[in-house]
């Protein structure tokens, strides 16, 4: 299997997102199943035309997001992203209720606060 990545240089996001961005996508979907090994940081960032740093940075990312684990000198695979994705951002969404409640927000303003930090960062 070939990762399909494309890194634009041209665009206005960081290669190293675009990367994080995209393997993420791919883990998500399913088509980069649980288990798939990843090109090694090396080796990815010469097949990319990225530096090394960049990739690693991608990579350091990705293992802090759950989407990717590394197995010492096995190599870096796709772990359980959607489980660990969900688990997180479930947390994360609790913890902005609890301190909402906490400065006496009501709900509908901490909800409309919620979405539109959401919309913001979905749609830019």
């Amino acid at each position: 299997m070939t990762l399909k990545i494309a890194i634009d240089p041209d665009a206005g996001t960081a290669p190293y997102e675009q990367l994080r961005t995209q393997i993420s996508e791919l883990a998500r979907s399913g088509e980069l199943p649980v288990g798939y090994r990843l090109p090694t940081v090396r080796g990815f960032a010469e097949e990319l035309g990225l530096a090394a740093n960049t990739v690693a940075k991608a990579y350091r990312a990705l293992e802090s997001d759950g989407v990717i684990e590394t197995r010492g000198r096995n190599g870096t695979f796709i772990a359980a992203a959607g489980d660990t994705a969900d688990r997180k951002a479930a947390a994360a969404a609790r913890e902005y209720a609890e301190q909402a409640r906490r400065l006496g927000l009501s709900r509908a303003r901490a909800a409309s606060l919620a979405e539109d930090a959401v919309r913001v960062a979905y749609e830019g």
